[in-house]
């Protein structure tokens, strides 16, 4: 999510910098800076300030698909090109105001399709009870949320945490406003006066604190009204994350620290952190607050932002990701029984590419350790010191690019096996670096359905003929879904889940599979503050190892001749790398809030029952 407060009259920004487009062309910075890997949508919102009645003061935008950003700005261009040559007002032209919003989506619920791409808009006369809403979020009690606006008599359009959230702020927005109206109206106010007088001094913290106190979910909830207030308010764990920028003439908000750096060229001290539990409101006025809205509570930051989300070039983040790379070398040296000499290292996807960096200063630091020990076993006054010497010195890692992506292939347009052999050239391989008897090490960011590596990378690196395949995964194995912003809600997608269900089958143990299940109902029938996660007895019988051999089992395609073997972070490695957000319920079950135990109670009676698209 993306948003800009402009603090000066628009003339100001095009005597500065040329254009009344400025607030605009930061906006797609801070969204193109944003786009990452498998976003589906998105959307714009501008709201203009002191507009005369008649005119449009909101303007709206959205699109779907991987080019939404361009296809949205292109309209947008054209539009604002074909008022400026009417010589119509800057007040009359679409989409230069002072107030922007944007908004790339990350599908969270499996839903797609106009209907669920930001910002909404809730529309009415009175511009003061106008919203716009956005967010990087997802409601876990979105049927409690759901109840409690039916019952105030409203009739929502669709069942989904942001058209209930919508719904919800909106309807507390009436009431805000009508208080104001009954207020204004005693003292003799009434027609525009009353209107201004209204917009001046709505109150968004109590808003915010009416209703945001019922809502069980990890968030960072964007709003704007027609009058021209905005609020960016953030879930009191810090789930998920918001930071923000602010000077004389713009405030800006953004997911991540590095964007808002780069778009406004400043320096990482001058980017702030909103506060976990806090709102970040701009009044009409261009007043900024961070107002305390639900109090802050234990940090529950989520991890995985930081290993697969989040940009890389984060100064924190860049160094967190070496630092998993790095404590993965323990379990790595196993995995290859220490031979350097007769091991290539490499990475795949270019994500990964950090962590590589550093899981080789690992190795380096190592190797160097080795080299040290052996000189000084030396004999200095033996013949052939000197070439002991120089054979010792000599000892490198072997690191090279194993692996390029061929962008020109797509697989949707076949299906079955042909899809299969298709995905298997989605990479090219780099030939003769690897020699037959060597061991090939690719590290990845994550591991967490498996099915790029057994339809493509797996039996793509065995055409290099390697003795042993080892898949490093720089982050812990993923056993649990995700319901606070990130679309992994079925158990089956899990290839560790996977891997756990085929291990108890193996050694008998079905009945262990049966008592989750029948815990998993249990723990349904009790309140929802009052449950725990009972899928975690699934894994309880076996190791890490155990769960990785299985794995590595699975995903071996039939005719691979090398041995395949996964290794994995571990959580104490991953807790010594990300030392500032410790949410690491993917991998552990312990989730921030109860409605992630009731989801994962859920999902595992889905699987059970073979509902798998039920949530």
């Amino acid at each position: 999510m993306a948003m800009i407060r402009l603090l000066k009259p628009l003339r100001h920004y095009y005597d500065k910098y040329g254009a009344y487009t400025y607030g605009l062309s930061k906006l797609y910075l801070l969204m193109e800076k944003q786009h990452n890997r498998g976003q589906e949508a998105a959307g714009i919102g501008c709201v203009k300030l002191d507009v005369e009645p008649g005119n449009e003061y909101i303007n709206r935008e959205r699109a779907l698909g991987s080019g939404a950003i361009q296809e949205i700005f292109d309209k947008v261009n054209r539009e604002i090109d074909a008022a400026m040559h009417h010589n119509e007002p800057i007040s009359s032209v679409p989409y230069i105001g002072e107030l922007y919003m944007g908004h790339l989506r990350y599908s969270t619920t499996g839903k797609s399709g106009m209907s669920y791409v930001h910002p909404f808009l809730r529309r009415n006369n009175w511009r003061s009870r106008n919203l716009l809403l956005c967010g990087n979020f997802n409601m876990t009690n979105v049927d409690k949320i759901f109840e409690e606006v039916v019952s105030q008599g409203q009739h929502p359009r669709i069942y989904g945490d942001t058209f209930i959230i919508l719904e919800q702020l909106g309807h507390a927005l009436d009431m805000e406003h009508d208080s104001l109206f009954s207020s204004y109206r005693k003292e003799g106010i009434d027609g525009e006066p009353l209107a201004r007088k209204i917009e001046d001094n709505l109150c968004l913290h109590n808003i915010l604190k009416e209703k945001a106190t019922s809502w069980d979910g990890g968030f960072v909830i964007c709003g704007m009204t027609g009058s021209g207030d905005m609020f960016a308010l953030r879930d009191s764990q810090g789930i998920r994350p918001a930071f923000y920028y602010h000077d004389d003439e713009i405030v800006v908000v953004a997911s991540e620290r590095p964007v808002i750096q780069t778009v406004m060229n400043v320096d990482a001290e001058k980017v702030e952190e909103l506060t976990p539990g806090s709102a970040l409101i701009v009044n009409k006025a261009g007043l900024l607050q961070v107002s305390d809205v639900l109090g802050e509570k234990d940090n529950r930051r989520c991890s995985f932002e930081r290993i697969y989300f989040s940009r890389g070039s984060d100064k924190d983040i860049y160094k967190e990701r070496k630092a998993l790379g790095e404590n993965i070398v323990p379990n790595l040296l196993e995995a290859i029984d220490h031979d350097y000499d007769n091991t290539v290292f490499s990475f795949i996807p270019n994500t990964a590419e950090v962590a590589f960096y550093g899981m080789m200063e690992g190795l380096e630091t190592r190797l160097i350790a080795r080299k040290r020990e052996a000189i000084k076993r030396l004999d200095v006054n033996a013949s052939d010191y000197d070439e002991r010497l120089s054979a010792i010195l000599s000892h490198r890692l072997r690191r090279e690019k194993i692996a390029i992506k061929d962008i020109k292939l797509r697989t949707f347009i076949a299906e079955g096996s042909s899809r299969n052999d298709l995905a298997a050239h989605v990479y090219d391989v780099t030939y003769g670096v690897v020699k037959p008897g060597d061991n090939l090490v690719v590290i990845d960011d994550s591991i967490v359905r498996g099915t790029t590596l057994k339809q493509s990378i797996i039996r793509m690196l065995d055409r290099l003929h390697p003795k042993k395949i080892v898949i490093v995964s720089s982050s812990p194995q993923v056993r649990y879904p995700d319901c606070y912003g990130i679309d992994m809600s079925r158990m089956s997608e899990f290839i560790a889940f996977r891997a756990a269900i085929e291990l108890l089958k193996d050694r008998g143990m079905q009945e262990v599979i049966d008592a989750t299940y029948k815990e998993c109902r249990r723990q349904l029938s009790l309140p929802m503050e009052e449950m725990n996660n009972a899928v975690k007895r699934i894994y309880e019988p076996f190791s890490d190892i155990d769960i990785s051999r299985k794995m590595a089992e699975m995903l071996t395609p039939k005719g691979v001749n090398a041995k395949v073997e996964i290794v994995y972070q571990t959580i104490e490695g991953l807790h010594h790398s990300i030392t500032s957000c410790p949410g690491d319920w993917y991998f552990s079950g312990d989730y921030p809030t109860p409605g992630g135990n009731r989801l994962v109670n859920q999902a595992f009676v889905n699987y059970y029952e073979g509902n798998a698209d039920k949530r």
